[in-house]
């Protein structure tokens, strides 16, 4: 049995038993909800002690083994730019038209309350971080740490992720002996801590097991409705992004036919939606650029490699979509510098996914951190992750062949 399998069953078997449970006052019962909610916590303090270093690690490896100018001319920084401005769109989608189809899920004001007073008993402390929201010019501020170790151990995600970004494009200026020296350190520590992701991501079947209990058990089928409702959501965006944005960009920038873009695209789609893996796809990417739509050579060479490990539609809108569902199933407001924030840092941290299922869900966590919205909703995400993960690495893959027909441009212009 797939792990994915195992995470599905103990959601449905979790919720089951949450709703057996739910209203009921034996001493059993209550026992039952006592011993699993330590656990549940144990599975989400897990997760978030992986974030800082490997959001960190892979970010400050990227950057500074991101092809400079010598190595890919103007393509590697055109590509950057147009990734940064697609995320940004979709991250835009996700806010914008998340919120308001989020605000369709209606929950029962009890639970809500239930919710929110289990994640301030667990140190949340919702209702005073909302409160305490930054204004514009305090969060402009804040995205330069005067003490990045401090940073760090107050879990501010967005400072500590500028600071990574700063970092690996200082070690761009050093020698490169003394580059590479730095980079393989940062690059163990990377590696080393995805091997911890994999490890605890093994224990998701128990950890979302454990989470979905109590959830059911206090919101009964709210529970249920919210779930399905979110990944409607999700799914939904996914397609109509790439049918509105990513296809009409390919055949108006790119000048490829809408029919034969469709057509070129759907052997990687295939592939992606099956395997929820972008890499996964990335022969299929290969053979369409050179053979079926005949870009120049540096597009298979060069962007489309680097567009399979960096590039991430799809994340712009699940990561959006999904912090938003989590703060409305916990009754957290978010003002106009918090949506701001989640909007920037799910640019952000798209770069840094790691390459394993329900990655965008993990590196979900620091913009649930930074905009005061508990961290226990990640793990219900991770258990219904499988059908939303599928639209959202085709749209992932959709992303990548519409920038390399948009950028083949460019290049055929200087030959």
């Amino acid at each position: 049995m797939s792990l994915t399998t195992k995470v599905l069953l103990a959601l449905v078997l979790g919720g089951a038993l949450g709703l057996a449970l739910a209203g009921a006052t034996s001493p059993g019962a209550a026992t039952t909800l006592a011993v699993l909610q330590p656990v549940g916590t144990l599975f989400v303090n897990a997760i978030r002690m992986t974030v800082i270093p490997l959001v960190m690690a892979s970010l400050v490896v990227g950057v500074a083994a991101a092809p400079d100018a010598k190595s890919v001319g103007r393509l590697g920084a055109r590509a950057l730019l147009l990734f940064v401005l697609v995320l940004s769109l979709a991250a835009a989608v996700g806010i914008l038209a998340g919120a308001p189809l989020l605000s369709l899920l209606s929950f029962d004001p009890a639970s809500i309350e239930a919710l929110r007073a289990s994640a301030a008993s667990g140190g949340a402390a919702v209702g005073e971080q909302a409160r305490a929201a930054p204004t514009a010019g305090q969060w402009l501020v804040s995205l330069v740490p005067s003490n990045p170790v401090k940073a760090a151990v107050d879990g501010a995600m967005l400072p500590l992720i500028v600071f990574s970004i700063v970092f690996g494009l200082a070690l761009l200026r050093i020698d490169a002996d003394r580059r590479a020296a730095v980079v393989r350190v940062v690059e163990g520590i990377a590696d080393a801590s995805l091997v911890l992701v994999r490890a605890i991501l093994d224990l998701a079947p128990v950890g979302v097991f454990a989470l979905a209990v109590p959830l059911a058990a206090t919101m009964g089928l709210d529970a249920l409705r919210a779930i399905g409702g979110y990944i409607v959501i999700v799914s939904s965006l996914c397609v109509v992004f790439a049918a509105a944005v990513l296809y009409p960009a390919a055949a108006m920038l790119g000048h490829v036919p809408l029919g034969r873009f469709a057509r070129a695209a759907l052997p990687a789609q295939s592939i992606a939606f099956s395997s929820r893996s972008s890499l996964a796809a990335l022969p299929a990417l290969l053979e369409t650029v050179r053979d079926t739509l005949r870009l120049p050579p540096t597009i298979g060479a060069v962007l489309i490699p680097l567009s399979a490990t960096l590039f991430r539609t799809g994340a712009g809108i699940g990561q959006t979509v999904g912090v938003l569902f989590v703060a409305r199933l916990y009754g957290v407001d978010l003002g106009v510098a918090a949506l701001l924030g989640i909007a920037v840092t799910s640019v952000i941290t798209s770069f840094s996914v790691p390459g394993v299922p329900g990655g965008s869900i993990i590196v979900m966590v620091p913009i649930l951190s930074g905009a005061g919205i508990p961290v226990e909703g990640v793990a219900l995400l991770l258990g219904a992750d499988t059908i939303p993960d599928m639209f959202r690495t085709t749209t992932n893959v959709t992303g990548t062949l519409a920038a390399s027909v948009i950028l083949a441009r460019g290049e055929e212009a200087r030959h």
